[in-house]
C-alpha cells in the first residue's frame, strides 16, 4: 500500500507541477503567448486553457474532491495530452515536441492507475 501511495502521489505532483503550477506561473509569458499562437490558436485559448489546468489540478489533488469529478478531470488531462501532440506534429512535423505531451500522458496514466488501485483498496 505505501508502494501505491507513494507511485500515485509522485506521479500526481509531477501533473501538477506540468500542468498546474508551471503554466500558471508562465501564460502570461511573451513566449507562453507567442507558443500558443504559433500553433493557430487564439490568445483567448491559451488563457481558458490554464484556467481549466489549474482547476483539473485542484480536483486531483484535493481528496475530498468527489471521484466523478476526477474521473472527467483525468478525461480532460488526457484529451488535452493527445491534442497537443497531434497540434505539434501538424505545425512542426514530428520531432520531440510531438512525443513530449505524450510522455507526460504516460505519467498521467500511472497516476490513474495508482488512483484506482488506492480506491479499490481502501473499499476493502
Amino acid at each position: 500500500m505505501k508502494k501505491q501511495k507513494i507511485l500515485f502521489w509522485t506521479t500526481t505532483i509531477l501533473i501538477a507541477l506540468f500542468e498546474g503550477l508551471i503554466p500558471a506561473l508562465t501564460s502570461q509569458t511573451e513566449l507562453a503567448k507567442e507558443g500558443i499562437k504559433h500553433l493557430g490558436y487564439p490568445e483567448y485559448f491559451g488563457n481558458a486553457l490554464v484556467v481549466f489546468k489549474v482547476m483539473g489540478v485542484l480536483i486531483l489533488i484535493i481528496p475530498q474532491i468527489p471521484k466523478r469529478m476526477k474521473e472527467w478531470a483525468y478525461a480532460g488531462f488526457a484529451f488535452d495530452f493527445i491534442f497537443a501532440s497531434i497540434s505539434h506534429g501538424a505545425v512542426d512535423g514530428i520531432n520531440g515536441q510531438t512525443f513530449f505531451p505524450l510522455i507526460v500522458l504516460a505519467v498521467l496514466a500511472v497516476s490513474y492507475h495508482y488512483y484506482h488501485k488506492l480506491n479499490n483498496a481502501s473499499l476493502k
